[in-house]
């Protein structure tokens, strides 16, 4: 039996995904998390106990583990294991991305450099430390108002705030600051805390896309519309439709843009997930480059029809049972996206407190072309909205004959939501 190592946390949503495909492909699949290396075993899936933050020592129980049974394929999910993917790679002689281009893709001052040495179109932007004395837009730079304040080495949105004045800019810093201050956040330890990227607005639309690399060679498997405008002051993706209503032209350009980005990070092998804008004047933006497969459980919004030597599904095979394939090295010429269009919409969160309750699933599951409602929040778990959250209620996935189906059906089956969110207690020091 083919083995592939996979690297993550210990709380990743796509763990049981890929467990599920592996188990569906006849692969097995070697975890490495970040769990305490002091219990034995503690969730009973023989994993590899790693610190991403720990690099030598982490590569050398992974290659120990691998004397014992060889590795065949790396795979990694998040942002922080990609970095340490890279390394177990090189040291296993495996192909994945390569280890400077997994360091810049997690790292937003390394990708927008590497950007626009390569010619790519990038806004103007500066590093500011967060321990500056003042805390107003940098003079050098050429950045201007509006301006977006991005923490170097967080994702998903967080602690992005625009500014539209000198007044904004204060309010945005102070507030990252406290964010990249939270003991969750220092204990990471990645070394990317205490700067934070500013960088001209960019008016116009989002897209994502999820690719992957093939030695090179990009493969794309969607392009999403982000139907919602991402003006700011804060930036929360909440859907994302396939296939894109933009234009064959933009689109074209979105893809040779993000294939100029890949080369540009030097990722060579592995998954790729993308996040560009559109400009105004047509110009393609890209914001960030991932090493990884898109994030949550948004990866089942995707659904393949499998190569004739596989067994066909009801539900058509999943990105993990591709990706697993792409790891070992197999051809995914075979895998054809689903043709239906799809969507999936990431449930905001409304309002920091406790989460108490939420009514309406039944009737959110019973809307017309929704195949899911999963939420993932918990009862009593502190919930908090962007820019300081970290993770969302849950997930709504829905399907239709065109894209405007699939988003109408998530956008009616949030609307049956109603959430009990009770105000958090206070705790004051005596």
């Amino acid at each position: 039996m083919m083995r592939v190592l996979l690297l993550s946390h210990t709380t990743g949503y796509q763990l049981r995904a890929f467990n599920d495909a592996a188990a569906e492909l006849g692969i097995q699949l070697l975890f490495a998390t970040d769990r305490c290396h002091m219990l034995d075993d503690p969730w009973q899936d023989h994993a590899v106990a790693v610190r991403f933050h720990d690099l030598e020592r982490s590569v050398e129980a992974i290659r120990r583990t691998a004397e014992d049974a060889p590795i065949a394929g790396v795979i990694a999910v998040g942002d922080r294991p990609v970095v340490l993917a890279a390394h177990a790679a090189a040291a296993l002689g495996l192909p994945w991305h390569s280890i400077d281009g997994a360091v810049a893709s997690a790292d937003k001052r390394r990708s927008r450099a590497a950007l626009a040495m390569a010619g790519l179109p990038s806004p103007n932007h500066v590093v500011v430390r967060v321990g500056s004395a003042h805390a107003d837009l940098p003079r050098d730079g050429g950045v201007e108002y509006p301006c977006v304040l991005k923490p170097i080495g967080l994702s998903g949105s967080r602690g992005v705030i625009r500014a539209d004045s000198p007044a904004e800019f204060a309010a945005a810093f102070g507030r990252i600051r406290a964010l990249l201050a939270r003991p969750q956040v220092r204990s990471a330890r990645a070394g990317l805390e205490d700067e934070i990227l500013v960088e001209s607005f960019i008016p116009g639309r989002e897209y994502a896309i999820e690719a992957v690399a093939t030695h090179g060679r990009l493969t794309v498997f969607a392009i999403f519309d982000k139907p919602d405008p991402l003006d700011g002051p804060f930036f929360e993706e909440t859907i994302y439709v396939t296939p894109s209503r933009a234009s064959r032209a933009v689109q074209r350009a979105i893809v040779s843009t993000v294939e100029r980005a890949v080369d540009a990070l030097g990722l060579q092998h592995g998954p790729v997930h993308a996040e560009c804008r559109v400009g105004d004047d047509g110009r393609v933006f890209v914001l960030e480059v991932a090493a990884r497969p898109i994030g949550g459980l948004c990866s089942r919004v995707l659904r393949f029809g499998g190569p004739e030597r596989t067994a066909p599904r009801d539900r058509g095979w999943s990105l993990e049972h591709v990706l697993l394939e792409h790891a070992l090295q197999r051809p995914i010429d075979g895998y054809e996206r689903e043709r239906d269009a799809a969507a999936v919409m990431m449930i905001p969160i409304p309002a920091r407190g406790l989460l108490k309750g939420i009514a309406g699933e039944e009737d959110a599951r019973a809307v017309p072309g929704v195949d899911e409602v999963r939420i993932t929040a918990k009862r009593d778990q502190l919930l908090e909205p962007l820019p300081e959250a970290g993770s969302y209620l849950g997930f709504i996935f829905a399907r239709g004959t065109t894209p405007r189906d699939a988003e109408h059906a998530v956008r009616a089956a949030h609307a049956c939501l109603r959430f009990d969110i009770a105000s958090p207690i206070p705790i004051t020091a005596r």
